[in-house]
């Protein structure tokens, strides 16, 4: 059973590194929450080193933009991994061909297509209507507020093509303050259901944990499974992926869960047992909010 904890420090000096996730944890899309940011840089100041591990389809500068823009501090966290970092890589590798059709919201999500110095002989993409691709970049749906069943035509198409879509987010749903907005998770999820094939590479696939590791050794830091604790709200990405990489995670139960599991300041036990029971995962501890 999970133990519900009431402060990150109650277990900190357990573990050399944090992989922290961003929306639901350290803000909620339109600002910081001032007690985990509070968190995290008193952790650093203790030694520790904290990844920011994001399933945002955004570069790395990308996210620490957005996050200037949220008011978390750079002090607050050493490095940062994205899904859409990985997802580029493999695209520029040629994962899903040259021709692609893009599916997001292109004045946030065209710095995804800014070449990667890190790709030797990076394959040259170029954008194109669905009729001429050879696969499909997803980095959001075109409308967050729409169901992802208004894509069934297309991908009944894509799916006859035998294109393979590649999602740079894979979260269901994110929660921007107050308002629930699907993510690239959704349609992959669609697509595969309809039979398409759908290559993931953020929470909690691997490829996310291997750049997150690679981003360790870039700081010198040769840190072992476990002693890095995973940090998450979603059940099915954050705790799922640690999981998967036998890292211990601290479930944050009032970010996606706070209904399910009755959290106010902290989780109603029973409620939090059967929620995860329900999600068939088993996170090493549990609190409201990241404080």
């Amino acid at each position: 059973m999970t133990e519900i904890i009431t402060a990150l420090c109650d277990i900190s000096d357990r573990y050399e590194a944090l992989y922290v996730d961003l929306w639901g944890c350290v803000h909620n899309g339109v600002t910081a929450y001032p007690e985990a940011v509070a968190a995290l840089q008193d952790y650093r100041r203790k030694g520790g080193v904290v990844v920011l591990v994001t399933n945002s389809p955004k570069p790395r500068a990308g996210v620490a933009t957005q996050l200037v823009k949220f008011g978390v501090p750079s002090d607050a966290y050493d490095t940062i991994a994205s899904s859409g970092d990985s997802a580029r890589a493999a695209m520029f590798t040629g994962a899903v061909g040259e021709k692609v059709y893009f599916m997001g919201e292109w004045e946030r999500d065209a710095e995804f297509f800014q070449p990667l110095d890190v790709i030797d002989d990076p394959v040259a993409i170029t954008r194109v209507p669905l009729a001429e691709a050879e696969g499909i970049v997803c980095c959001g749906p075109f409308d967050p507020m729409a169901d992802p069943e208004v894509n069934r035509a297309d991908f009944l198409y894509a799916k006859t093509k035998g294109l393979k879509l590649l999602c740079a987010n894979p979260d269901i749903v994110v929660d921007r303050g107050e308002v629930r907005e699907w993510c690239a998770g959704a349609l992959a999820r669609l697509y595969t259901e309809m039979g398409g094939e759908s290559l993931y590479f953020g929470k909690p696939h691997p490829p996310i944990y291997d750049l997150a590791r690679r981003r360790l050794m870039a700081l010198g830091k040769d840190i072992p499974a476990a002693s890095i604790l995973a940090i998450g709200d979603g059940a099915q990405t954050d705790i799922r992926g640690a999981m998967g990489e036998d890292i211990d995670s601290l479930f944050i139960t009032g970010g996606l869960a706070a209904t399910q599991t009755q959290t106010t300041h902290h989780p109603n036990p029973d409620a939090l047992k059967a929620y995860l029971t329900q999600e068939n995962v088993a996170p090493n501890y549990s609190i409201g909010q990241l404080r």
